[in-house]
């Protein structure tokens, strides 16, 4: 067995860009070479053909193939080969293994706490690599993980009744259902109850907050065509969670359609390109003062 499960996905198949032509050419190839490491190992997280066991073992196999102890995960190679041109870390790959570890065996977060542990193994990591290869410095990290831990956690109230139906994972912190009222079987229905609902919400409602720190970040980033996919992503998060804190995700539609996607990006990359000009031009002002 090498490791892998058949792919769920590509990077195109995804809620937000990546690897997107905003990308300089020469990043784009390191940054999906992560994306598909990052991806083969998920689908063996999320498989529901496989035990828990067979998952630990199958992520230990991408492991030792990201480092170079074996090589009989093809969807390594291409990371394994980018790392060592670029002398890069291969911190954040494993940051996110140690997340799929714990989908194998955690089932369930008792609070906030415990949700966002999990993102920064399973979401900031992303964000931090693609920000190592554009050689951005470390002060955009947190602005970076609260941006991608809320489009971790907006995927999972996205996804929260597939999660529950298909693999019995429940992201949506149990305290925040009990205090609604809400039990976690709610989730297996196709609507949520009143108080599920008001749990979502709230949920909802503390990740909004992660979406306006993370909104910080393209202005950070000293890369122009970083700072306007990120200006992008930002935008995305912004919309999404606004679907997020009014509708039913049980229900009803939480995810863009291609036009709503398609003008969140003009938007974004607009935004961006506003932002850096006023930048430029105070700078430019001080200067000559």
């Amino acid at each position: 067995m090498s490791g892998e499960v058949a792919p769920t996905k590509t990077h195109r198949d995804e809620n937000f860009p990546v690897a997107s032509r905003l990308i300089a050419s020469r990043h784009r190839p390191v940054v999906l070479a992560f994306y598909y490491f990052v991806r083969g190992a998920d689908d063996i997280a999320d498989s529901p053909a496989l035990r828990p066991q067979e998952k630990l073992d199958g992520l230990d196999r991408f492991e030792a193939a990201l480092l170079g102890r074996r090589d009989d995960v093809p969807a390594a190679r291409p990371l394994r080969a980018a790392l060592s041109e670029r002398h890069l870390t291969p911190r954040h790959a494993q940051d996110l293994l140690n997340a799929f570890r714990m989908d194998a065996v955690k089932q369930r977060y008792a609070n906030f706490d415990e949700l966002m542990h999990y993102c920064s193994l399973s979401a900031a990591p992303v964000g931090r690599f693609v920000l190592e290869v554009h050689g951005e410095s470390e002060a955009t990290w947190p602005a970076n993980d609260a941006l991608c831990s809320a489009l971790q956690i907006i995927n999972h109230i996205q996804d929260c009744g597939a999660d529950y139906r298909a693999l019995d994972r429940v992201y949506i912190p149990l305290d925040l259902l009990a205090k609604d009222g809400a039990g976690v079987s709610e989730l297996g229905a196709s609507g949520a109850s009143p108080a599920l609902l008001a749990a979502l919400h709230d949920l909802a409602a503390r990740t909004e907050l992660l979406v306006r720190k993370g909104a910080e970040l393209p202005g950070q980033v000293r890369d122009l065509r970083l700072g306007l996919e990120t200006a992008v992503i930002a935008r995305l998060a912004q919309k999404l969670i606004a679907l997020l804190m009014r509708r039913d995700p049980l229900r009803e539609r939480v995810h863009l359609t291609k036009p709503g996607f398609l003008g969140c990006m003009l938007l974004g990359a607009g935004a961006g390109l506003m932002r850096r000009h006023g930048r430029a031009s105070l700078t430019r002002a001080a200067r000559d003062a």
